[in-house]
Order: C-alpha cells, then sequence, then structure tokens
C-alpha cells in the first residue's frame, strides 16, 4: 500500500539564484539534438515514457537517442527530495503506474537494447522507496528481451524497510548509486540523503550479491577540493566499487546551486589517472561524463576483463 506526505518545507529546494556561476567555457558546448533522434523519441512517446536524459537535461541526448540509447527513468517524473543541483521537479508524487514496467520493456524491445539503464526519482513517499516498482519492471524487460544487460541507478532508499531483499532479487549485472559529491557538500547540494548511508548501499548490495558490478558517480565545480576527491575514491573503493563516472556539474538554471568553478579536460585525466591506480575497474572522467553515458561499453570492457 502506498504510503503518502507532504513534502517537508525544510526539504523544498533552496533558491540561489543570487549566486552567479562563471562564464561557461567556450569549449564547454553541448550538441543540439538532431533529425536522428526523432525514432528514439517517438517510442518513448508512444509508450508515455519518462527519460533521465530530457529531465536531467543530459548535454548527451543528441549523441545516444541518435543511436537508439536512452536512460529510462520510472516512477514518476516528481521526486520527493530537493537536491539543489537537479533539474527534476521537487513536489508530492502521483500514485505509482501499474502499466509502466510493461511499457518500459516493450520501448526497450523497440529500441532493440543490448544493455538498458533503469533509474527513478527519489519516492519517500512509499514504503520501500519504489523497489518493488524496479523490479517488476526488470521481470518484463527480462520477459520481452532475455539477453538484455541490465543496470539500474537507484535512490538511496534512505529509512525504508526490505529494499535490501527485493533489490538483491533482480536479475542485474550492474547496480549504480550515485554520491554525487563530496561528504562536506552533502547539506548543501543533496539535503536529506548522507554520504555514509550511500556508501553503506553500496556495501551491502556488493555483500549480498558479490558477483555484481558496482558503480557511482560524482560532479566537479560544486566548491570541492582534490583532497576531498580523492578521500571520496577512497571510501568507493573501501567498499569495492568497481567503476566510477566523474563529470562537470552543469547549472540548469538560476534556481539551482551555483557552478563554483570549470575543470578543464587535464584536470579530468589527471583523476583518471588517481582513480585508476586505486584499482578502479573502470574510470570515465571527462566534462560530459554522465553515469548511463556509454555504460554499454563501461560493461563490456569489465566483462572482458572479469570474463563474466
Amino acid at each position: 500500500m502506498q504510503e503518502t506526505r507532504l513534502i517537508s518545507k525544510s526539504l523544498l529546494r533552496k533558491n540561489f539564484s543570487s549566486i552567479p556561476s562563471p562564464s561557461k567555457p567556450k569549449w564547454l558546448k553541448i550538441k543540439l539534438p538532431s533529425e536522428k533522434t526523432l525514432d528514439t523519441k517517438k517510442i518513448i512517446k508512444d509508450q508515455n515514457l519518462v527519460t533521465v536524459c530530457e529531465e536531467a537535461l543530459c548535454p548527451n541526448l543528441s549523441e545516444c537517442w541518435s543511436k537508439k540509447h536512452a536512460t529510462f527513468m520510472i516512477l514518476g517524473d516528481v521526486c520527493t527530495r530537493s537536491c539543489s543541483f537537479c533539474n527534476i521537479q521537487t513536489g508530492k508524487p502521483k500514485i505509482v503506474d501499474k502499466s509502466e514496467p510493461a511499457r518500459v520493456a516493450n520501448a526497450v524491445k523497440a529500441l532493440n537494447l543490448n544493455h538498458v539503464v533503469i533509474t527513478s526519482v527519489d519516492r519517500d513517499d512509499l514504503n520501500d522507496g519504489g523497489a518493488m516498482h524496479f523490479y517488476k519492471t526488470i521481470q518484463m524487460i527480462k520477459k520481452l528481451s532475455p539477453k538484455v544487460s541490465i543496470e539500474i541507478l537507484t535512490p538511496d532508499f534512505r529509512n525504508k524497510k526490505n529494499y535490501l531483499e527485493t533489490i538483491s532479487k533482480c536479475d542485474i549485472s550492474v547496480f549504480n548509486h550515485n554520491l554525487e559529491t563530496v561528504a562536506s557538500l552533502y547539506k548543501k547540494v543533496r539535503p536529506g540523503a548522507n554520504y555514509f548511508h550511500s556508501l553503506s548501499l553500496l556495501e551491502s548490495i556488493k555483500k549480498i550479491k558479490p558477483n555484481i558490478l558496482t558503480k557511482s558517480g560524482i560532479m566537479l565545480g560544486l566548491g570541492e577540493n582534490t583532497d576531498e576527491i580523492i578521500e571520496l575514491f577512497k571510501d568507493l573503493r573501501s567498499v569495492d566499487v568497481d567503476f566510477i563516472t566523474i563529470g562537470q556539474y552543469l547549472r540548469p538554471s538560476l534556481k539551482h546551486f551555483p557552478v563554483i568553478n570549470y575543470h578543464d579536460q587535464s584536470y579530468f585525466n589527471s583523476l583518471k589517472e588517481i582513480a585508476i591506480n586505486m584499482d578502479f575497474k573502470a574510470v570515465s572522467s571527462f566534462p560530459f561524463a554522465r553515469s548511463s553515458y556509454k555504460s554499454e561499453n563501461e560493461y563490456e570492457v569489465i566483462k572482458s576483463l572479469e570474463n563474466i
């Protein structure tokens, strides 16, 4: 049964419009959507689905959709959290759509995907945080596309019951949960979340399913320093996370958390070298790196290394 509640005033997104960001570098240019994306857009629209590509204003949308790749966002388009970096709207979500798992499965089949990423909004209004809906969605995908590999990018399921048991039963190849930023910035950037709970989630899944690949991602440019980033790398390796994505934070609007600084590719390269030396199995580090960008390629690389 669904538990409903209004969003706490303390979790309403703070307005940062009075704080300016530095000018965006000329080399940081986003490709505009092309006609090649229309087929993907039609399939998504026909199935009445939501993608994080659109909702989060992903800079790689044009490239991914032109190749018929998309990251599906289940459980609606309204989040119960108010992360100050995120473009997804905050509020009281609608009742869970029980037909959604079948529609996602239909889209995966229509796109002829070999690897699919499923994510969701936070659903603090649900007793299990939406874990069972993930499970049902994965079941339907496997029913129509049994050979597809599935990666889930989950919320933190904070203060929820039985979510680990449900998620551990999912037939997935990759479990992804993003730390997003360093511990010192959580109160400003991820109110309602907890850095150490997120680490614990990644650790718990690995203990239950030792053979599963685990993944996490962070954004740069929020005010973190290099020492904090390296400490975050150490924390992820301490819970045996296999691969990491490192990308530049891009401010969705003036109301969102400001960009403190932009980093060029040389800085991303230096962080990649550090991460590789810490024995991450895969590292994606460049300004437009995002959790699900070229995720199939990363998974195939690790598969070949691990003989999965």
